[in-house]
């Protein structure tokens, strides 16, 4: 079951419990998180990824108390940071968690950084505001921050505006901005999703060096199994709000229990693939989330469904050492 995976046998760093998220609408209320549990601990790389719209991004965005209240609403559930639940602190207490605690860096940092305030101005007024350094200590350690995130002449470049950045240095900028206040947690949700190839490499191995350097732990959102395969040690598979397989990085990719991580899996490109062959694909389109079928949301693409799969949702079990599948037919998927 879902919830014993987030049943602590020692003391967690973070703790998600049955958190549930919805959306009011004017068609109805959007299902976008539906009571995920997991466990994180200290040091450690978790993997989150899944389609656009299954819930990843929200699922962060609740961990944080960012959701816009209204539309949204964290319904259910508990996020324990410490032996605190995040959902119960008050507004200025959570302040004083997001960025000191908990960071995070989103997927364009061109929305993300204000475009009429210094790069080194937005990074300062987080050390001014959580570290309480004056302008001089800011101003000294937003420039040791950038020149540690990789940004040539940091002293020179600390009073540029974020259009004078690349792409690629934005998002460095964000990192540099993210590690500011030394966090607990580092979310990095989706944050190569917009640049080239070669970028995301030098941003994925940064985030690396920096995390063994600093001893952080982080979350790391994307759609890229490949991105995942290289940096974490454990992955949770979302499908329409709810984690549908989850354990060790090394077990889900080589023995995956879920029709939808092997067609995950199945769509990566592969070096010994011959020329021409072409890529899997899963078939039909996500569900939408404010009318989800009875049973099993992948049902409408599943090749291994039975009658069973209609009529009731599959809970999370255990397929191997620490590794749960969502799938009533999880012993018979096999890899693509």
């Amino acid at each position: 079951m879902a919830e014993n995976i987030a049943q602590a046998t020692s003391k967690h760093l973070l703790e998600v419990k049955n958190l549930t998220t919805r959306f009011d609408t004017e068609d109805g209320a959007v299902h976008a998180v539906n009571g995920i549990s997991y466990t994180l601990d200290e040091g450690e790389t978790l993997g989150v990824v899944g389609e656009s719209g299954c819930g990843k991004s929200v699922h962060a965005l609740s961990i944080m108390r960012l959701i816009p209240i209204p539309p949204g609403r964290i319904e259910d559930g508990e996020v324990i940071f410490k032996g605190e639940d995040l959902l119960k602190l008050h507004e200025d207490e959570m302040r004083r968690v997001r960025g000191a605690e908990i960071a995070m860096i989103f997927q364009d940092p061109m929305t993300s950084l204000n475009p009429v305030l210094t790069v080194g101005f937005q990074i300062m007024e987080a050390l001014q505001l959580h570290q309480g350094m004056d302008k001089k200590q800011a101003r000294d350690r937003t420039v040791e921050l950038l020149d540690m995130v990789g940004i040539p002449e940091a002293a020179m470049r600390v009073d540029d505006y974020p259009h004078q950045f690349s792409g690629g240095m934005r998002q460095r900028a964000m990192i540099a901005m993210g590690l500011s206040c030394n966090p607990s947690i580092l979310i990095a949700d989706e944050p190569t999703t917009a640049l080239d190839v070669t970028i995301q490499a030098q941003i994925v191995d940064l985030v690396k060096r920096l995390q063994h350097k600093l001893g952080m732990t982080v979350i790391w959102i994307t759609h890229d199994l490949g991105v995942i395969a290289g940096m974490a040690e454990r992955v949770n598979v979302m499908y329409a709000g709810s984690i549908i397989e989850t354990g060790p990085v090394k077990s889900i990719y080589g023995n995956p229990h879920h029709p939808y991580t092997v067609g995950l899996l199945g769509s990566l490109p592969r070096p010994n693939s011959p020329m021409g062959a072409r890529l899997f694909s899963i078939p039909g389109e996500p569900p939408d989330l404010i009318g989800l079928p009875q049973g099993c949301p992948f049902i409408p693409r599943c090749n291994y469904k039975v009658e069973h799969c209609h009529y009731e949702t599959p809970q999370l079990e255990e397929v191997g050492p620490n590794h749960w599948a969502a799938c009533w037919e999880n012993d018979k998927v096999r890899k693509v």
